[in-house]
């Protein structure tokens, strides 16, 4: 079932980036199958019964919510910078995060620092570092929900 999982992905992801032609269709139904023998191998995942429902807290609530604080992490940015005088409040601020798996921080690191004003610089164990132009918590509980907290409740619900 993973070789097959896999080798429907791959094809999959070619077809929409090649297009419909016959042979451009045997050429990625070739190279598919040689990746899907290479990665399948060294890939370990699991598919269970509750991936729907992941797939549609992801689709319609993660999405729309990351694309609201995307909004207004822009306008919080450019209304700093068009002021006269730049409110900024710069530091590196240590986030302790309860996500256990490896992809869920890495979606977690990487929505923080799509959102403007922020940026993940490293991820230590349970531990993510986030510089920010404007630490606004004074204690880490503070700083990780103001940073995180709502992104980090999404992935919770997507990757546990």
């Amino acid at each position: 079932m993973k070789y097959v999982a896999t080798f429907l992905v791959l094809f999959g992801v070619y077809v929409l980036l090649a297009g419909i032609v016959v042979q451009e269709l045997i050429l990625g139904a070739v190279i598919s199958l040689a990746l899907t023998f290479i990665i399948a191998k060294y890939v370990n995942y699991e598919i269970d019964n509750k991936l729907p429902y992941r797939i549609l807290v992801f689709v319609f609530l993660y999405l729309p919510v990351f694309l609201w604080q995307l909004v207004l992490a822009n306008f919080s940015v450019a209304r700093r910078v068009l002021s006269i005088k730049i409110p900024l409040n710069p530091g590196i601020v240590k986030i302790e995060t309860d996500l256990e798996g490896d992809f869920g921080k890495l979606l977690l690191a990487n929505s923080i620092t799509l959102t403007p004003g922020t940026l993940s610089i490293d991820i230590d164990g349970k531990n993510l570092y986030v510089h920010t132009i404007d630490v606004k918590g004074k204690t880490p509980e503070e700083n990780k929900e103001d940073i995180s907290g709502l992104f980090e409740r999404l992935i919770g619900v997507i990757f546990k």
